[in-house]
């Protein structure tokens, strides 16, 4: 009985023949109509699978065309319009809480000014750290 490694070519072999321009596009048509995938057409005629698609960027009836052509559901559609709405609403909502944050910073500033006092505070430091103990804790348990 025959085996399939009996007619498989040695790399130095394939690497000597040259498929005709009729053939690729043969090949390709079969692809682009569904008889054939390219793993298929890569396995029987022992080409990689970069040289045919190679092929088909070459003799596809996509040829030329710069353009992709994106199939979405509605329902990704809309799903996708969701999102965008949802993050311009967060975008928005975060101009609102950065005014109030820079309304608050300048009223700040502007009543330390006034009445010379220094009202921000300075969070690295401990409050009770000369006395060691923490308000309403007492030594024992």
């Amino acid at each position: 009985m025959a085996r399939i490694e009996q007619f498989q070519l040695s790399k130095q072999e394939r690497s000597h023949r040259r498929f005709s321009e009729s053939f690729k596009q043969q090949k390709v048509k079969e692809i682009e109509l569904g008889y054939v995938s390219p793993t298929d057409i890569s396995n029987q005629y022992q080409v990689t699978r970069a040289n045919v698609h190679r092929w088909m960027v070459k003799f596809g009836s996509m040829k030329g065309k710069q353009e992709r052509i994106i199939v979405e559901t509605a329902s990704d559609a809309k799903q996708l319009l969701a999102l965008k709405q949802k993050v311009a609403e967060l975008e928005r909502i975060i101009g609102q809480k950065q005014l109030l944050i820079d309304f608050k910073d300048k009223m700040i500033d502007l009543a330390e000014e006034t009445y010379g006092v220094d009202i921000k505070k300075n969070f690295s430091t401990q409050p009770f750290a000369a006395s060691g103990k923490a308000k309403g804790k007492t030594g024992s348990v």
